[in-house]
Parts: C-alpha cells; sequence; structure tokens
C-alpha cells in the first residue's frame, strides 16, 4: 500500500468519519473503498464510450471470419 495526503474540506471529512464510523470500518478502509467504486464507475464509462466507437462493419467483418463449427471446450484444447 502507499500513503497518500489528501485534502479534503472539514464538511465533507465531517461526514465521511460518521458514515464509515457507522458502517464499522476504518477512515482509510471507507476512502478506499469508495475510491475503487469511482474508479469501477469511470472505467465502465470507458469502456462503454470506446465499445461505442466500434464499426459495426469491423464487428461484422471479424465476426464472419470465425470458423462455422461448434464450440470447443477448454479441457479440449488441451488433447
Amino acid at each position: 500500500m502507499s500513503a497518500v495526503t489528501v485534502e479534503i474540506p472539514n464538511s465533507i471529512l465531517k461526514k465521511v468519519e460518521e458514515l464509515a464510523s457507522s458502517g464499522g470500518f476504518s477512515l482509510e478502509q471507507f476512502i478506499a473503498s469508495a475510491t475503487s467504486e469511482k474508479l469501477d464507475v469511470m472505467l465502465q464509462d470507458f469502456l462503454e464510450s470506446e465499445a461505442s466507437l466500434a464499426l459495426r462493419d469491423g464487428i461484422k467483418k471479424y465476426l464472419a471470419s470465425a470458423p462455422d463449427a461448434p464450440p470447443t471446450h477448454s479441457g479440449d484444447m488441451l488433447k
């Protein structure tokens, strides 16, 4: 883990401390969890944005290149 110094307005810090305490978390646990959740949301938004840029013709061309065969099981590939 790494230590980070962050300046947070007192009004927000007080609310965060109260929520962390009422949930049985340390301030550090609460902030790490909240940061992780925000990162997940931002990553999801990014991936959705990137996916919306995909060209339908390119996707159709890629799918058309797949063999017309039933899927194999991962265990079958090791034989």
